[in-house]
């Protein structure tokens, strides 16, 4: 890096977590079942999620590897102290809705989910490590999605506000940093996660999805104003999916195809979260596809009034895209559907690789909203060999993140004002889409596998010291 492409001072380095995915504890402590508790690990959880028809039932004899996650529930504070060992100045996590209301519709909170939690703060705290707070990450109340069809009801919006009225007052002093819904515009392919419903039929999804929007960005609007009353020198943001999404060619058909899949993925709902309004093409998508909102007196002026602080966003892959598709290689390790892109690589996943396309996005996203951008996700999950004398010399996850970490300077010079960046799954976890262990992102190896065995040991990676030293030298040695 030349002497220009520094990091800010203050630049908020760390790692990045969900609870559902490495917590445990699914029955301890008094909280109640959410929507991972009954997800399958394994391949098929993306059939789960691309299905219509999901019961949200847990089977017996199939296996749920969130019910046990890496069991951060009980060791918290080994790796909390590993963490600090690599010099975190934040750590972005989740706290777990149903650890807090157990059912979703309680008029108390559980108190010994909020204990767990002052723990949780009080140990970050003890290393000098600020919590970055994400509200709902993937782990609705299972209740809430049983007894009123998760996002679809508008009465989940009255819960949610008693959930974030209760974790703000109780953390007013621990947590000055929060986000209200994980990845919100992925609920577009994967409602089960972060609306708790399965789309029955075709028909309806979008007609659906966007009337549950509606109702995240009422209640995500009613969280900044409960944030700022009760925490008045707290940041709240929002939290998006961002993929840079090009066209296939410089044909005009392409080029106007790919700038309607990206306003409705990656715009859409940042437009409304930071802009406080419906962006304009969205009434002829809503013509196109029979979408119509029921809209309550107040909402819009409650969206308008209380818009969020800053972006936080997960980078991971840019999308190609084409209008006609017929005989293209498909990038078929992609989340979403997209064309093969011939200048990048893949992951063991598929996932294509493209740290260009991290400049690009936050270019984007800093030209259209120029609020703060926080990059809370990014990372590569991969095979990792553990060596016969317990090394892991991961150098592939230090070569993907060095690029990326390139980029992001890149990005600032360019004038885009970011304030951190956490690392995803910073200690190895349970991958949310697969439900797999041996999608491994972390600098810490967990041993802890697909079939549920293993001892749960730490161990550090070679990335761990990389890592350690990128934060020391604030990103100068790469």
């Amino acid at each position: 890096m030349n002497s220009l492409n520094k990091f800010p001072e203050g630049f908020l380095w760390g790692g990045a977590t969900a609870a559902n995915q490495m917590e445990g504890g699914f029955h301890k402590g008094n909280k109640g079942l959410n929507i991972a508790d009954v997800l399958p690990g394994g391949k098929e959880r993306l059939n789960v999620l691309k299905q219509p028809g999901f019961d949200f039932e847990i089977v017996p004899g199939k296996y749920y590897p969130n019910h046990e996650g890496i069991d951060f529930y009980n060791r918290y504070k080994e790796d909390i102290g590993l963490f600090a060992e690599m010099g975190f100045k934040v750590y972005r996590m989740s706290i777990a809705w149903s650890r807090i209301f157990p059912d979703g519709n309680e008029a108390e909170p559980n108190e010994e989910g909020l204990a767990f939690y002052d723990r949780v703060f009080d140990e970050l705290h003890k290393y000098g490590i600020e919590p970055v707070v994400t509200i709902s990450h993937y782990e609705m109340p299972l209740n809430l999605v049983k007894e009123y069809g998760g996002w679809r009801s508008r009465e989940v919006i009255g819960y949610f506000e008693t959930y974030v009225n209760a974790i703000f007052n109780r953390f007013k002093d621990k947590v000055k940093n929060w986000m209200t819904f994980n990845e919100i515009n992925s609920a577009l392919h994967f409602p089960i996660m972060s609306m708790g419903f399965s789309i029955e039929n075709e028909e309806n999804k979008y007609q659906s999805i966007f009337q549950a929007f509606h109702h995240q960005f009422v209640a995500s609007s009613l969280a900044v104003k409960a944030c700022h009353e009760i925490i008045p020198d707290a940041k709240i943001g929002c939290m998006l999916l961002s993929a840079p999404i090009y066209s296939y060619d410089s044909n005009p058909e392409n080029v106007m195809f790919a700038l309607d899949e990206e306003r409705i993925f990656n715009f859409y709902c940042g437009d409304v979260q930071v802009r406080g309004e419906y962006p304009a093409y969205a009434e002829r998508f809503f013509k196109k596809h029979n979408i119509s909102l029921d809209i309550r007196e107040g909402d819009l002026e409650l969206i308008k009034n209380h818009p969020v602080d800053y972006v936080g966003l997960s980078y991971y892959m840019s999308f190609t895209q084409k209008k006609d598709k017929t005989g293209l290689n498909m990038a078929q390790g992609n989340l979403f559907e997209g064309v093969k892109n011939p200048f990048l690589q893949a992951s063991d996943w598929g996932w294509e690789i493209d740290p260009t396309g991290l400049r690009v996005i936050l270019n984007k996203l800093y030209d259209r909203y120029r609020v703060p951008l926080f990059i809370v996700e990014n990372g590569l999950g991969a095979y990792d060999k553990v060596e016969e004398d317990g090394s892991i010399n991961d150098d592939y996850r230090i070569d993907y993140l060095r690029s990326h970490i390139k980029a992001m300077a890149e990005a600032i010079e360019d004038g885009v004002d970011l304030m951190g960046f956490t690392s995803w799954g910073c200690i190895d976890l349970v991958s949310a889409s697969t439900g797999e262990f041996s999608k491994r992102y972390g600098f810490i190896y967990v041993d802890k596998h697909d079939d549920g065995s293993g001892t749960l040991k730490r161990s550090k990676k070679k990335s761990f010291y990389w890592y350690k030293n990128v934060i020391e030298s604030n990103g100068e040695k790469l």
